[in-house]
């Protein structure tokens, strides 16, 4: 047997769907859209019920990309995901915008299941509804009240699944035959004649006492003022980002010399060889390089949940829209800009929610530009580089100054090409922002943990897949290379090598001169032509390749290509560095070439990963393009410009 789980955004209809499954859950996609396909399994005594999470919808005419998922499959019967009963839930506090979804299912003719939750929400407003009348109203359904959020009412709602049966002939409204997508007149005299008829009823069912000003209402003149409600959110902000940035390298660094130590000692206990080098080298490395970035995204998405189990996270939206949409923008694109500073994957998968197509693509087209934490890696250890580690006025670092400058770089960035996107993308329709203010909740801790576990979990099997196999093709690039050039380089350092110098600096001259005549060390020197004028040589060229497909792997690359034991202290690797010259004996790292180089990774899509995730949520591979070709193009002149001024 297989549910349909539905309801408009914010009736805690997740919170139901959790409720219901548990744990027992898998996350996909509906087929031929991105949308999330949330399944789960009910058990009851004597079978196993399918439970489908249906997007949140208003009504069953569609007007995003989420809401056309419901038209779509509710309007064919030969969809795969037909379901065979309706389980639909509603706020008990604002029943005249819910039932008109739900009417909607009841003329479908499906055994439907009708759930009043939030009933503590409407005691709060003074509000009691009358069941047995409702009941009188809808005489097919069956009627059940919750407070999912505490846990009451699953009992009930699973008894009535259970009880479901075969449905009679009776509708709310005779005219209820499924309109067409494209049929928006016949949609609106459809919900005028549903509201009237919903009005009639409300009055007989719907028993409202002494009207008092809310909770919520008082908590949101402070919270939506249009001046404080931007310095709470930007004060809110600092404290998420000090607590991701702060906690999370913690278990980042446990998690990065787990994989060094696993590296080394499978190493050298297994026979040498290739299969050897390329599980230490290639395989652990590139499982690091995903598993190494959980905390932080776990840590991003536990505060988002928060902010959204609480109710404020719909106010963040509404204060924002009126700055984001003259850009081209809406409120709803702050969250994914504000994901992409911890990691742009899941900063893009969340613009889903964004109903407007045009401002949906802008939002993932710039998202990239906001600094992700991969960047903190290369801005620390280009500015020790650099800037001198020094204050100004007194009481400002220079070091500290310069980051904050270069994240400000990159959101203003973002900002100014939304901008021009909005003037290039063309489209007919005319975006709008339909939001809802729920009530202010505590948040549900089990609920939250749910969340924070799916979002990981797609990390890992989405963006994992892709990057472990990018690191296993680098591995191969740069152990390989043209076998008469790779051992006329190892030649050339055993003769070269003193006497005096040990196994392991023998070793890394040795690795370094490989790494150099290897096919991704040609790459670098066949790329050195164009990134001359930004200061660069071959081996920066180098770095700027195999960060391509993540930009942390750009200091891993330095650090082997100056020849510097892998687990050295990061100084010895700046000093190393800071030596470096370049054939005409003039430093390779300067204010101007430093600089030059921070700001190109500001702009830079050095991400193979966000690309295929940019796809994935596109369908198509134009927009990525797009975004490698402006962003690149961007990149090096900003660059450019940069190492000119600097020089």
């Amino acid at each position: 047997m297989k549910i349909a789980l539905l309801g408009n955004p914010n009736t805690g209809k997740s919170t139901i769907f959790n409720l219901l499954t548990g744990l027992k859950q898998h996350v996909g996609n509906f087929p031929g859209v991105t949308v999330d396909k949330k399944t789960g399994i009910l058990k009851t005594v004597d079978r196993s019920i399918e439970v489908v999470d249906f997007p949140g919808t208003y009504s069953i005419y569609p007007r995003s990309k989420d809401e056309e998922v419901v038209y779509n499959v509710l309007s064919n019967p030969a969809d795969q995901n037909y379901p065979d009963a309706l389980l639909v839930i509603v706020d008990a506090s604002n029943l005249r915008r819910n039932l008109l979804l739900f009417t909607q299912m009841y003329d479908l003719g499906l055994p439907i299941v009708l759930v009043l939750n939030m009933t503590d929400i409407a005691e709060r407003k003074n509000k009691s509804v009358n069941i047995e009348k409702l009941k009188e109203k809808f005489p097919d359904a069956i009627i059940v009240t919750s407070n999912a959020r505490v846990g009451l009412g699953k009992n009930r709602i699973i008894e009535a699944i259970e009880s479901i049966g075969t449905r009679k002939e009776n509708r709310f409204i005779e005219s209820s035959i499924l309109k067409e997508k494209e049929d928006f007149l016949g949609q609106e005299e459809e919900a005028k004649e549903r509201f009237r008829k919903i009005d009639l009823l409300l009055t007989d069912i719907v028993i409202v006492n002494e009207k008092v000003e809310s909770k919520s209402n008082k908590i949101d003149r402070v919270l939506v003022h249009p001046v404080f409600g931007f310095l709470i959110f930007g004060l809110i902000l600092i404290t998420i980002f000090q607590f991701i940035f702060t906690f999370a390298t913690i278990p980042m660094d446990f998690i990065d010399g787990a994989f060094g130590y696993l590296s080394a000692n499978l190493d050298s206990l297994l026979p040498a060889g290739e299969l050897t080098n390329l599980l230490c080298q290639g395989i652990i490395p590139g499982i690091g390089g995903v598993v190494i970035f959980i905390p932080q995204i776990a840590l991003l998405f536990f505060f988002i949940a928060l902010l959204e189990e609480s109710g404020y996270l719909s106010r963040v939206v509404f204060i924002m829209d009126r700055l984001m949409r003259p850009l081209g923008l809406n409120g709803k694109s702050v969250v994914p800009l504000l994901s992409s500073v911890a990691c742009a994957i899941p900063g893009i998968m969340s613009a889903r929610t964004i109903s407007d197509w045009k401002e949906r693509t802008i939002t993932i087209l710039v998202a990239p530009l906001m600094s992700c934490s991969a960047r903190i890696p290369v801005y620390t250890i280009l500015i020790a580089l650099v800037i001198p580690n020094e204050r100004v006025f007194g009481f400002v670092n220079l070091q500290g100054l310069v980051l904050f400058g270069l994240y400000a770089l990159g959101t203003i960035s973002a900002l100014v090409i939304a901008l021009i996107l909005k003037k290039i993308i063309k489209t007919k329709e005319k975006g709008f922002l339909l939001l809802e203010m729920p009530s202010y909740k505590n948040p549900q801790f089990k609920n939250v943990g749910i969340l924070v576990f799916e979002k990981v979990k797609v990390f890992i099997f989405d963006a994992g897949k892709i990057i472990l196999a990018i690191s296993i093709i680098l591995w191969a690039l740069a152990s390989y290379g043209p076998s008469g050039r790779m051992q006329m380089a190892e030649q050339n350092v055993m003769k070269m090598s003193s006497s005096e110098l040990s196994v392991d600096e023998k070793d890394q001259l040795l690795a370094s001169a490989r790494l150099e005549n290897s096919y991704i060390g040609i790459m670098g020197k066949s790329i050195e032509p164009v990134i001359k004028p930004l200061g660069y040589d071959w081996k920066i060229g180098i770095s700027l390749i195999t960060s391509f497909a993540a930009r942390e792997v750009f200091v891993g690359s330095m650090a082997t290509i100056f020849a510097v034991k892998d687990g050295i202290d990061e100084s010895t690797l700046i000093e190393k560095m800071r030596k470096e010259l370049k054939a005409d004996g003039t430093p390779v790292f300067t204010l101007a070439s430093g600089a030059s180089l921070m700001v190109f990774y500001v702009f830079a899509m050095q991400c193979m990963a966000t690309l295929a995730v940019v796809k994935r949520e596109t369908k198509s591979w134009k927009w990525p393009l797009i975004q490698v070709v402006y962003m690149g193009a961007l990149a090096y002149f900003a660059a450019w410009i940069t190492f000119i001024i600097l020089s």
